[in-house]
Order: C-alpha cells, then structure tokens, then sequence
C-alpha cells in the first residue's frame, strides 16, 4: 500500500508542476516566436498547426528535474550511482534535441543537425552511458528471470546499449508526429518500466529510479494537457530524443532489455515501417506505404488524427500491460 502511494504521490506532483510550467511556458514561447515548421508533403489538415510552439519538451522536463531534486533534498529519494546515470541520459539527450530544435527554429526550416551530427551526439551520449554503467558495477548481462537466463555478453553488450539507446531516442521521435501520440505513448511507457523497476531489487537504487519514472508519467501526463488534440505546444526534439533514450537506459539498469522490447512495441512498429519504406524504395522504386511513418499512412487512408492516435494508445496500452505480466508475475 505504501508503494502505491508514493507512486501516486509522485505523479501526482509531477502532473501538477508541469501543469503550471505549461501555463508560463507557452506564452513565452509564442513571446519569443518559437514556432513549428511544417511539412509541406503532410496532409492539408496540418497546415493549419503552422506556427505551433516548439520545444515543448521542457515543460515535462524541468517539473520532472525540479521534482527529483526536491525529493532528494528532503530525503524521499536516495541519489544512487543509477539514479545519477539516468538523470545524465535525461539530460544529454535533452541538450542533444534542443540545440537541433533552435537551429529548426533559427533558420525557420525543418533542418536543424544533420543526420550525421544528431547520430554522432546520440552515439557519444551511449558510449558515455556505457563506461558510467560499467564504472558503477554493473555487469554486463542480459537477465531474463522470468526463464532463469543470464547472457555475459563482455564487450558485446555496449554495442546493444549503443544500439538500444540510439535507436529508442530516434523511434520516439519518428513517433512524434500527431497531437498527444509520442506524448501519451510514453506516459504509458514509462507508468510501466516504473513499475517493472520497483521490483528489481538486486539493481542498486532501483526504487528511487521507479520514482524518477513516476514523477516523469505525471510530468508527461501534464503535457499532454496541452499537447492533446488540438496541441498548443509540440514536445520537439527536446522531448522525444531525450524521452526514447532515457526509457532504455532505465531498461538496461534495471536488466529489462526484452520487457523493454515490448513496452517500448509501438515506437519500435513505428520505426520498423519507415525502414521497410526506405528499403522498399530503394530495392523497387516505389512506396510501400502511401506515406511514413506508420501514423501518417492511417492519415492518408482517410482516418482522422484523434482515431489514429487513439487506436495506438490502445495498442501502447495492451502491450504495457501486457510487458508488467511478463516481467511481474509470470
């Protein structure tokens, strides 16, 4: 029962701090003039979000940083080694897609990095991440304790952080695409890696990082009153890379690699689609979806955006649950 209210409490004060932080953040960021650009090939019904607020992603994020930091000053949560490595994940990848989402806005285009500078800083970050992990002790195996498997993988295994951590941060970007989708997806997300986390004891500081993910589902959920149909705000780089990379990391601290694969399903369909476009093109000249990623296929079928994103937060939803009972109780 204590649990569940320390849960509850910290998404409760999560929700409640980005709630506020949206309402001073958005009007400044409207002040100041930073707005979305949007694709021209996207369906006509988003021309009208032109000008939308961008860089949302702070309003999820510094509640979030403020709320772990309160807690930790008042001794409600104990800053451990993974506790530390997750706050820098959070962070780095943060910085990473805000200094791409300010080259967006300074040049009023939707190039910011490019391809090779974003994918040198998300490899740079994961390399980091991957000394931090070995430095704080962590062994570097994949556990399933479900059917008693324990993989020493050596040197092998920070080429899976590498790819876990880059490929996570870009699949919840190339999500990012509808009102509340990325947004809501990683609400569930997170709800259910933080409660798969508490019940990792042998991994050091597991429950304090379960708060972090806690007070983060509130944050996010706060978001999302403003990010809902029809969004006022768009999280942006800042945001996704930073949310994508983030909920991997957790998943490799606490050893939930393939309770991850699965929570994590939408972002990785979403990603696996505009790949198989991209080969497709490539091996037969011509389109195997009318448009990528997956969600903007839906929308050139004639499904509105509010049933698109609907019928994938359902999707998120049973997967979630389905990952808890997986990691939990089977």
């Amino acid at each position: 029962m204590l649990i569940l209210a320390k849960a509850m409490l910290a998404m409760m004060i999560g929700f409640v701090m980005a709630v506020i932080s949206g309402l001073i953040i958005v009007p400044l960021l409207k002040k100041f003039n930073i707005k979305q650009t949007i694709n021209v090939f996207l369906e006509k019904t988003h021309l009208k979000k032109e000008g939308t607020p961008v860089m949302g992603g702070i309003i999820f994020i510094i509640p979030t940083l403020i709320t772990v930091f309160i807690l930790l000053a008042t001794d409600k949560m104990q800053l451990s080694t993974n506790l530390i490595i997750v706050l820098f994940v959070f962070l780095a990848y943060a910085l990473l897609g805000f200094i791409d989402d300010y080259l967006i806005v300074k040049r009023h285009s939707n190039e910011g990095l490019t391809e090779f500078q974003k994918l040198f800083g998300q490899v740079l970050i994961a390399l980091i991440f991957f000394f931090l992990y070995l430095k704080a002790g962590n062994e570097p195996h994949v556990v399933i304790s479900t059917i008693g498997l324990d993989i020493n993988l050596g040197w092998a295994y920070g080429i899976l952080i590498l790819f876990l951590l880059v490929a996570s941060s870009n699949a919840v970007n190339i999500t990012d695409g509808l009102d509340g989708l990325a947004g809501g997806l990683s609400a569930i997300a997170f709800l259910a890696i933080a409660m798969t986390t508490w019940n990792s004891p042998a991994t050091q500081g597991s429950q304090d990082i379960a708060i972090f993910c806690f007070v983060l589902t509130g944050a996010l959920v706060g978001f999302l009153v403003f990010n809902a149909h029809p969004a006022k705000v768009f999280m942006g780089d800042t945001g996704s890379l930073s949310l994508g990379a983030t909920l991997a990391s957790v998943a490799v601290l606490t050893s939930h690699e393939i309770t991850f694969i699965v929570i994590a399903g939408v972002f990785i369909i979403e990603t696996l689609a505009s790949l198989l476009q991209m080969i497709w093109i490539m091996c037969f000249h011509k389109k195997l979806l009318l448009m990528a990623p997956l969600h903007h296929h839906f929308e050139k079928l004639g499904y509105s955006e509010t049933t698109i994103v609907r019928g994938f937060l359902t999707v998120g939803l049973i997967l979630a649950m389905a990952a808890i009972l997986f990691s939990v109780w089977i």
